[in-house]
Parts: C-alpha cells; sequence; structure tokens
C-alpha cells in the first residue's frame, strides 16, 4: 500500500503517510506541559505504527486556554521525553505552533484577577475585533514568540514545526474577519501578509526544522478563518516560495460549531476534503497531506493513489484503534476497530472542558490505567446480553485468558446498537455493531444466541463470574390514555416493530424521542415533539444539534417545550405549558419517549452459590455508550 510507503520530506524521511493531525486533547497540565496523561497517549499512537504525529495547538504565551504551552524554557524537558518515546516507535512528532485571536496579556491580567465578567466581554469583543485592531508592532512581537517557540521546540528534539494557518493567521488571511485598511488588509497579498512573514521568521529561526503549514480554507459552505477556496492553490504557491516544507490542508473554523472541521456522521461525505486538497497539490511541488472523515485504510489508499495527497491525516480514527496503521500494515484492516463519528466522547468533551477520550475504545486517554492484562488464574465467566456492554465484557474477558459464554435472548447481537443505527445519519453506528461483534467471535466466545439466560441454566454452566449486561427497557409513564390504541412506544417505532399514522406527537424530547421526530419528519409525517424541560436534546451533541434543528425546520417538525402533558386522547394530546394553560396539540398517532429503566434479573440464585455477579452498561445505571463499554471493560478487566 502507498499508504504505507516511506516519504522524504524536507531531507527527512517519514515511515510511512499515515499523520495524526492536530487536534485538542485536554491531556496537558495547567501549565501547558506534556503530562504523563497526554505522554502515554501519544506515545500509544506511535506504538502502534502512526509515522507523523502533530500535537495541536501548542501556545507560544502564556495563556487561560487548555491547550499545550511552550514558552518557557521549564517547559522543554516535557516535550523532550514525549519526542524520546515517539521517536522510540520510529514516528516524527511536530508542534502545532498557533496564536488565539484575543488580547493575551490584557485578558491575563483579567483572569489572574479574577474578573470572569471582564474577560468574558474582552473576549468576547477580542474575537470579532482583535484581527482588525492589533497593531504591527504587535504582530511582530507575536511572530517573535512563535520563533522562540520554535527553538524550544527543536531544543526538545521535535521534528517539524506546522503553522496553524486558522486562529490569528486565519483570520488576518480571510475576506470575511479581516477588515483592515492597512498593508495586511484589502489584497489577498496584504492578508496573507502576516503568514508569508511568520514563515519566513520560522525558516530563519530554525532552519533545519521541518516547517508545515496547515492551509485552512473557507469552502462556500463552511468556514470564516483562513483563505478563500479560489486562493488557496495561489497562497499555497507563495507559502512554497517563503520556504514551507508541506502543507496539511483542511477545512477553516470560526463559526463556532465545531461540525465544520470535525464533522460528526451524516454531515458530509468521506474524504470530504480530498478534491480542494487534490487541487492545492497541483499547484505546488511539496508534499501535502488532507484529513476530514477518513475511517479505514482503504479510504487513505483511494486518496493516495488518486493523486489527491501525499499524506492521510487520520484523527478519529486513531483514537478508536491506535493500531491502525500496524493492522493495515499486518493485513488485518477488519481487526481495526473504525471511528463511528459520533463525536461524544472527543470533540463534545473538549467542548465541555473535559478531555478526548473515545465511545468505542474505552483504553483512549486512560492509556496508563487501562491496560487489558493477562488473568493470573483463567476463570469460567458467563455474560447475560448482547448489547454494546456485553460483547465489550466478552472481548474484554477473553482477551485475558477466561472462558466465556454469552447469552442474547434475541437472534442478533447489538441491543440497543440496533435501533440507535435508525434515525437520519445514525447507520455509521453500525460499525460499532459490526466491530464488536467481530472481535468476541475472533477471540472464540462462546454465543448463545435466541436464547433466554436463566439462574438454572447459567447454574448449569458452572461460573466463576457473571457479568448482568441485560440493558434497560423503554418507561411509559401513567399518564391517562397512555394505554390507547393510537400509543406507540419510541424503541418499536425505531425497531420497525410500530407504525403510526397521520400526525404525530412525539412525548419527551430527549435523545431518543429528538430522533425519532427527525426519522418520521424525514419520512413525510407531521410532527409534534413535546417536552417538559425548558428545551429539547439536553444531552445532544453539540455538533450534532445544528443538523437537527436544521431537518426540523425542513421538515416542519413543531417544538413545545415546557410542556407537561395530562391526557392522551383520541385526536390531540391535552397538555399544560409553564404557565398554567391548557393547550390541545392535535395528532393521530402519540409516540412516548420518556426515557429508559434498567431491567431487572433475579440474581439471589447464582449469589447463594457463591457465584460473583457484576453489573456493567445500563443495568447499573441508564446512560450511553460510552458508560457501557467503559463500564464493562473494567469490571471484565478486574477479572
Amino acid at each position: 500500500m502507498k499508504l504505507l510507503e516511506p516519504i522524504s520530506i524536507g531531507g527527512i524521511t517519514f515511515k510511512n503517510r499515515v499523520m495524526f493531525p492536530p487536534l485538542t486533547t485536554g491531556y496537558e497540565a495547567k501549565d501547558g506541559s506534556i503530562s504523563a496523561q497526554s505522554r502515554a497517549f501519544y506515545t500509544r499512537l506511535a506504538e502502534g505504527g502512526t509515522g507523523y504525529i502533530v500535537l495541536g495547538d501548542v501556545a507560544p504565551i502564556r495563556s487561560f486556554a487548555p491547550t499545550p504551552k511552550l514558552f518557557n524554557d521549564s517547559q522543554i524537558k516535557s516535550f523532550r521525553l514525549l519526542a524520546d518515546n515517539v521517536h522510540a516507535y520510529g514516528a516524527k512528532l511536530g508542534v502545532q505552533i498557533f496564536y488565539p485571536e484575543y488580547d493575551v496579556d490584557a485578558l491575563n491580567a483579567l483572569f489572574d484577577n479574577g474578573e470572569m465578567d471582564n474577560v468574558r466581554t474582552q473576549l468576547h469583543h477580542d474575537m470579532h475585533n482583535f484581527v482588525n485592531d492589533v497593531s504591527e508592532a504587535t504582530l511582530m512581537q507575536i511572530i517573535d514568540k512563535m520563533c522562540a517557540c520554535a527553538v524550544r521546540a527543536q531544543k526538545a528534539g521535535v521534528d517539524v514545526v506546522q503553522v496553524h494557518g486558522d486562529r490569528l493567521v486565519g483570520a488576518l488571511c480571510s475576506t470575511q474577519m479581516n477588515q483592515r485598511a492597512d498593508r495586511y488588509g484589502g489584497s489577498l497579498q496584504n492578508r496573507t501578509r502576516f503568514a508569508l512573514l511568520l514563515v519566513r521568521a520560522l525558516k530563519r529561526a530554525v532552519p533545519t526544522m521541518i516547517l508545515d503549514y496547515k492551509l485552512s480554507v473557507v469552502t462556500p459552505e463552511r468556514g470564516k478563518g483562513g483563505v478563500d477556496e479560489v486562493d488557496a492553490p495561489q497562497f499555497a504557491k507563495w507559502l512554497e516560495e517563503a520556504g514551507v516544507d508541506m502543507l496539511h490542508v483542511g477545512q477553516a473554523n470560526h463559526t463556532g460549531n465545531m461540525a465544520d472541521t470535525i464533522p460528526p456522521m451524516g454531515v458530509q461525505p468521506y474524504c470530504f476534503f480530498a478534491d480542494i486538497t487534490g487541487a492545492v497539490k497541483e499547484a505546488v511541488s511539496i508534499p501535502v497531506s488532507t484529513s476530514g472523515r477518513i475511517i479505514d485504510p482503504e479510504m487513505g489508499e483511494g486518496v493516495l493513489q488518486s493523486n489527491k495527497a501525499d499524506m492521510i491525516g487520520i484523527g478519529r480514527a486513531l483514537l478508536a484503534d491506535p493500531y491502525w496503521a500496524n493492522k493495515a500494515a499486518a493485513g488485518k484492516a477488519l481487526d481495526i476497530v473504525r471511528c463511528i463519528s459520533c463525536n461524544e466522547g472527543c470533540v463534545d468533551a473538549v467542548l465541555n472542558r473535559g478531555f478526548i477520550a473515545c465511545v468505542v475504545n474505552p483504553e483512549n486517554g486512560f492509556e496508563e490505567t487501562r491496560i487489558v492484562t493477562p488473568a493470573k488464574t483463567a476463570k469460567n465467566v458467563v455474560i447475560i446480553g448482547g448489547g454494546p456492554a456485553g460483547l465489550e465484557a466478552a472481548r474484554v474477558a477473553a482477551k485475558k485468558g477466561h472462558s466465556v459464554t454469552l447469552f442474547e435472548k434475541e437472534a442478533r447481537l447489538g441491543g440497543q446498537l440496533n435501533i440507535a443505527d435508525v434515525p437520519p445519519r445514525k447507520i455509521e453506528i453500525r460499525r460499532a455493531t459490526e466491530d464488536l461483534v467481530h472481535a468476541v467471535r475472533f477471540a472464540g466466545v462462546v454465543l448463545r444466541l435466541g436464547e433466554t439466560a436463566t439462574q438454572e441454566g447459567v447454574l448449569a454452566l458452572a461460573p466463576d463470574v457473571v457479568i448482568l449486561a441485560v440493558g434497560a427497557s423503554s418507561f411509559t409513564p401513567p399518564i391517562p390514555g397512555v394505554d390507547g390504541p393510537n400509543v406507540r412506544d419510541a424503541w418499536k417505532v425505531l425497531a420497525g416493530a410500530q407504525d403510526v399514522s397521520g400526525r404525530v406527537a412525539v412525548v419527551g424530547g430527549g435523545v431518543v424521542g429528538c430522533e425519532t421526530a427527525e426519522l418520521l419528519g424525514a419520512e413525510g409525517y407531521k410532527v409534534s415533539i413535546v417536552e417538559m424541560q425548558g428545551q429539547i436534546a439536553s444531552g445532544m451533541s453539540t455538533t450534532v444539534l445544528p443538523t437537527m434543528l436544521e431537518n426540523y425546520k425542513r421538515f416542519g417538525v413543531e417544538q413545545y417545550t415546557g410542556h407537561k402533558v395530562l391526557e392522551v386522547a383520541i385526536g390531540q394530546l391535552i397538555c399544560t405549558d409553564k404557565d398554567g394553560r391548557v393547550v390541545k396539540i392535535p395528532c393521530d398517532s402519540v409516540v412516548i419517549a420518556t426515557g429508559a429503566r434498567p431491567v431487572a434479573f433475579q440474581t439471589e440464585g447464582l449469589i447463594n452459590q457463591g457465584i460473583k455477579v457484576v453489573m456493567v452498561g445500563d443495568c447499573r445505571d441508564v446512560a450511553d455508550i460510552s458508560h457501557a463499554t467503559k463500564t464493562a471493560y473494567d469490571a471484565a478487566n478486574a477479572l
């Protein structure tokens, strides 16, 4: 595969063309140094075969932003430790130097004084105006700070400096954000002047380092902070002339919606930036990389073979499986745990001031503490339930060396994943089911499908441990009329076991209710969604929600928030609004989506026989797929 072939860039050979592009992880220490958690994460990527790893958003100044920082010589040691670890596996390390689009010093002073209201006010102002307010003298000082950061990176043994072409640099390049009337505004040449001055300064400061540039491109549909798509090839030529050794072409952001640059499933096609990257590649002679919804080796290879890029950025897919490259090299691509592009464990976690994790890979972000270790004594393990929790528990237990039998009452595995993949844009969840089923079959787990587990049947296997993963069931509240012939259950609607007709009212505005309403709207039904709280979809991904709301407008889905259902009547739903007024919502069918409750399983007989019983997933606490896989992993790995 061309994907696995070495490539020479700036006189240095990269062992393959698999790149981990810059992502904000949230792993770093408070001062921005590389923490043990961060070091373990990137080291695992290198161990897994990734050839080029880029640390995202490395700040050359002190700031309160939760990103890596390299503004002081005392931080060099932590970067050196990481570089040494990465190099031990033959990978190259890059740091993406960025400067935020606000007055850092002024905001730091406010932050240090605890003036958080003023911080927010100033930050809001700067995000819209700093690009136009910042003086030329300050811009030159910023270049000096970025060059000093690069020198520290060189001292730490880092191989590549990448300029972040979004943020302040991209804002200056932007036709939408840059309104300056001086020599840094107006024409393309003026708007890119700062970027090219920075590149030349970096080339003088660290002449022996490889210089990479993230070329952020504003497309007609998305982005603000970067050059317009029509200007990208010309700007790329100027960057090459200025001394850039390689380019990483990506979607520009600055819109406040991370779905622009890291789109969830169904929002953008696979390899969505390959064509734009290909146009840039035609304009230059230096290597060019791309990223954007590239899930498996076949996709990456296709982009390379079509000559649209020279290196492939694999972001979320490497969170799902850090051994992606090694498995591809070993001819075991089918063993790769594939990203489902849900954004729940990674992007949403960072936006909520957490750190990057992954719903299909419980080890991601926990590389130091979650390691499957061989069992000291092989046990006979019985698992009841074949949803994501049961499958993950079976996979880990078998990997540890235990003998594992799994009961699933249905004829197929997957549990709630089999209805989670039904709503619009959600079909990619199917990969999670397929990969878990593949893993347990490959591990030799005995599968007893279509068989309801009983205490007697389980005892007959003489287990040492029983892991309960029996999941949850949908909950129907005691509303008058809820047992009427026009009432349906959201889970059964999603499963295709129940139909609706005419006008539909969905009771419950959580994730299941919202997705059910979207599905029915897409199918042409007139849909109303009724929620007691003041807003719908409170647990939904912030990168998914905008697309869903756009579809609601397109499908004409009506929202009744702050409404409590009093009665399900024939032809209408009777509610009270937040002011206590009675509201009657016309409907022919009512779909109940009011949450779930854990399924119970009688365990007294097992416990009385001295058998250890552990609950995982929804039968322990109703939550999400991340909770299911993590509780299952931990329980099985503790055996």
